[in-house]
């Protein structure tokens, strides 16, 4: 009887949890929506793509500085551009080098 208890807590834990992760994404997405211009918005989703932690990384920074009124105005995608190239990792140079077997 106790074990059956301590698996319904459980997973009322679980579920509560799930719904906190719900709640956190969609508020994630309403502070994006209002502090990105559409441009802004669709470059960050491609980013997303590509590199998802960075651009989960980006999407945090940008909800905390707006929740701590940092950020004022939409962001445009000029200066989603110059943010991204502050964080991105910078492409290496490949160099192809021939050398003649003679």
């Amino acid at each position: 009887m106790e074990k059956l208890l301590q698996l319904q807590r459980q997973m009322e834990e679980e579920k509560l949890k799930e719904e906190m992760e719900i709640q956190r994404e969609l508020t994630k997405k309403t502070i994006l929506s209002q502090i990105l211009e559409p441009k802004a918005r669709e470059r960050l989703a491609t980013v997303k793509l590509a590199y998802p932690d960075i651009a989960t990384q980006i999407e945090n920074e940008l909800v905390y500085l707006a929740q701590a009124g940092k950020i004022r105005h939409q962001l445009s995608d000029e200066e989603l551009k110059s943010i991204l190239r502050r964080i991105m990792p910078k492409k290496k140079d490949i160099r192809i080098v021939r050398r003649g077997i003679l």
